[in-house]
């Protein structure tokens, strides 16, 4: 019996043995490491205007609320078109909202309501990419390879963080921010030329989705009716949405209760290596398990309220590791379970409202953390998440 039909652990980089898979995830990497560049950039030009939370979390809200509206949508285009070509021009749309930001910054015109524009615009474009992107992953290794190279494109995605924001630490000084999303703007260069080097005749076919029908409504039901895959939704996006939404009141937490000022991306940095271990951790396995992704949403929970309790800067870096083991060990174990459990003509879709879920409810969590942030308590503002995310544990129970 094979290794894959066992279930059993295998390397958790075996899916980059196909061409394909290397070219593609070497030039996201490339990439997302300007993206992350971008957003650690963001969040601190946002912060330093007023030094508020609330705005930070006003800037998640017109990032992320194109995912909420938008998302589902997006999964049925990604099953009904080429996913290659659909992210060539998604790609090139985010490129160039890099370039109006940089030149929006450059010119001394960064306003709230110029970066919050420009931050829909971002949203808009992510929207269809997410699903397009990542349902491009399914058709470069074979149908047994796909949850581990879901998690290897987790990782590439998790990997860029620890570079990004350090690189943001030690650039943004001498260089300022324009120059971070100038940058940022350069590096899609590296995933377009990705996927324009894609060997075809070696890309799986894609089972596309018939023209007639509800794309959406048929994805909606398709969770519904399905009890274990209703359940897990409902865990994740609980944590989603309240629990993934620090990056909103770290600035403030290290500025408020650890006197750090520039903390914030040293924090990023340190949860962006807890992220890689967590994907990693999950890339070994074959077939994924509710038992996994129960002890991912545990731990991320228990990380949001023992980090803002942490009496100085060190010890919260510390606790910044669960954090992203637990963050992005809950979130790839999520993909794998519904990659699992779903047929291939669905799988765009599928990943879409994985998408809705995690990065479209961020429009609600987000003003709310910060709102805490700013009128509650900094230490609250974290803590309340976890909290709810534990809650609704109890509904994994029986569904493996």
């Amino acid at each position: 019996m094979s290794e894959a039909a066992t279930g059993e652990k295998g390397s958790p980089f075996r899916s980059l043995r196909a061409y394909n898979m290397r070219v593609y995830m070497g030039g996201l990497l490339l990439s997302n490491v300007g993206t992350w560049l971008q957003f650690t950039a963001t969040s601190l030009l946002i912060y330093r205007i007023h030094h508020r939370a609330t705005d930070s979390g006003l800037n998640a809200m017109f990032q992320f609320l194109p995912m909420l509206l938008l998302g589902a949508w997006a999964g049925g285009l990604a099953d009904r078109f080429d996913r290659r070509k659909v992210t060539i021009c998604t790609q090139t749309a985010l490129g160039l909202q890099a370039v109006l930001l940089a030149v929006v910054d450059a010119t001394g015109h960064a306003t709230l309501p110029a970066v919050y524009t420009l931050s829909l615009i971002l949203g808009i474009a992510n929207a269809i990419d997410n699903p397009a992107r990542r349902g491009l992953v399914t058709e470069l290794v074979p149908a047994h390879e796909i949850s581990n190279a879901m998690s290897l494109n987790t990782t590439v995605m998790t990997g860029s963080r620890i570079v990004g924001p350090a690189l943001a630490a030690a650039l943004i000084g001498p260089l300022g921010t324009s120059w971070l999303f100038t940058i940022n703007a350069i590096s899609y260069l590296a995933v377009l030329g990705s996927l324009f080097t894609l060997r075809k005749a070696e890309m799986l076919p894609k089972v596309a989705a018939p023209r007639a029908g509800k794309p959406v409504r048929e994805g909606l039901a398709f969770v519904w009716r399905d009890t274990y895959m209703r359940n897990i939704f409902i865990v994740f996006t609980v944590a989603s949405t309240f629990a993934f939404n620090y990056s909103t009141v770290l600035p403030k937490m290290s500025d408020k209760l650890w006197h750090e000022p520039n903390g914030y991306a040293i924090l990023l940095t340190v949860t962006s290596i807890g992220s890689v271990i967590g994907a990693v951790s999950n890339a070994r396995f074959h077939v994924m398990t509710v038992r996994r992704f129960a002890m991912g949403s545990v731990v991320l929970s228990i990380a949001c309220i023992v980090l803002p309790l942490a009496p100085n800067f060190t010890v919260a870096c510390l606790f910044a590791l669960p954090l992203g083991v637990g963050g992005t060990g809950f979130m790839t174990s999520m993909t794998g379970l519904m990659q699992q459990r779903t047929p291939p003509e669905m799988r765009s879709r599928m990943m879409a409202l994985q998408s809705v879920a995690f990065m479209g409810s961020t429009p609600i969590g987000g003003p709310i953390t910060g709102w805490i942030g700013d009128h509650v308590s900094v230490q609250t503002s974290m803590i309340y998440g976890g909290i709810l995310t534990l809650l609704v544990m109890p509904l994994l129970r029986g569904i493996e």
